[in-house]
């Protein structure tokens, strides 16, 4: 049997994999770049981008837990004009298919954001973070209210050409279908599931919080079967919206998880922080996966989780 192909087709365009990089685990691209070819991933989504540039949160920002890890970044950025001077061009004269992750503090943000980037060179998509906190409500997360979830997507949809897909990131919660059908419906063309888990660590030497913040996020494989669990919820209410998986992805049988609960692409977060050049093992692993169960056929593999051995519905 040949090797597999792993390319597939997400919002009118065909990937050479289904691998993408979370926001914020890939840098700007240069870090990434001496470990592999950035155009061999199916795109690249970069850090969240603000209006302002933003220092971050106090460190530490990021301490290993059993099972991943415990971060927060404080959303460290250039802002848009950084950005547009820097790191866009750079990723620009590659060719790498670009996402940029946006977070705002309210839909008016967002769509500022959306308006300015819409017609950048080199811009494939934006990923709405919407596990940021809006000011607007109380400094509670866009994503875990469904009215405000869809506002700023809303706002977005109508900055920008109807063309250049956006991308809504949720966090799990147990409103989390209702959620993505609203963002859906707002003019989201995908949603990407998950953002992790609210987390706290102590640092065995102090038995202070460990991180600057105290509190922060989970990510790595302590999220991967929470992860698995939303794509399968959401893929199973909404099976026509695309779903991007996140949360914990580390080998080849990972991804064949993801795209069986319904994910049509995968992003790879915490470990590229371990592994830069894991998208290179992971596709080969992926490959592998395929030929050992005699498949070479990867979009068949979309949802496939769902049906019953007589291919009937769950």
């Amino acid at each position: 049997m040949s090797a597999a192909d792993l390319g597939v087709d997400l919002l009118g365009t065909r990937l050479a994999t289904p691998l993408l990089t979370a926001a914020g685990c890939g840098g700007t691209g240069r870090e990434l770049e001496p470990h592999l070819d950035l155009t061999t991933l199916g795109a690249f989504t970069t850090r969240s981008l603000t209006l302002d540039a933003s220092p971050g949160a106090p460190a530490p920002r990021l301490v290993e837990t059993a099972s991943g890890v415990l971060w927060n970044t404080g959303g460290q950025n250039p802002g848009l004009q950084g950005f547009l001077a820097s790191e866009l061009p750079w990723l620009a004269q590659r060719q790498v298919r670009v996402v940029v992750s946006l977070a705002g503090g309210t839909p008016g943000e967002y769509a500022e954001l959306a308006r300015r980037l819409g017609n950048a060179p080199g811009v494939w998509g934006l990923e709405l973070n919407l596990a940021t906190a809006n000011r607007e409500d109380h400094g509670r997360r866009f994503c875990d209210e469904a009215y405000h979830a869809g506002k700023a997507v809303a706002a977005v949809r109508e900055a920008l050409p109807r063309t250049l897909p956006v991308l809504a990131k949720l966090a799990p919660g147990p409103g989390l279908v209702d959620v993505a059908g609203v963002v859906a419906r707002a003019g989201a063309d995908a949603v990407v599931l998950v953002h992790g888990a609210p987390g706290l660590a102590f640092d065995p030497t102090t038995w202070r919080p460990a991180l600057g913040t105290v509190a922060g996020t989970v990510s790595g494989p302590a999220v991967l079967a929470q992860a698995l669990r939303c794509v399968w919820q959401v893929h199973a209410a909404l099976p026509q919206l695309p779903v991007i998986g996140a949360g914990g992805v580390r080998s080849g049988f990972d991804v064949v998880q993801m795209l069986l609960s319904g994910a049509r692409a995968v992003e790879l977060g915490t470990a590229l922080l371990r592994e830069p050049a894991a998208p290179v093992r992971i596709a080969e692993e992926l490959r592998e996966e395929l030929l050992r169960h005699g498949t070479t056929d990867l979009a068949g593999l979309i949802g496939a989780g769902h049906t019953t051995s007589r291919g009937e519905p769950r």
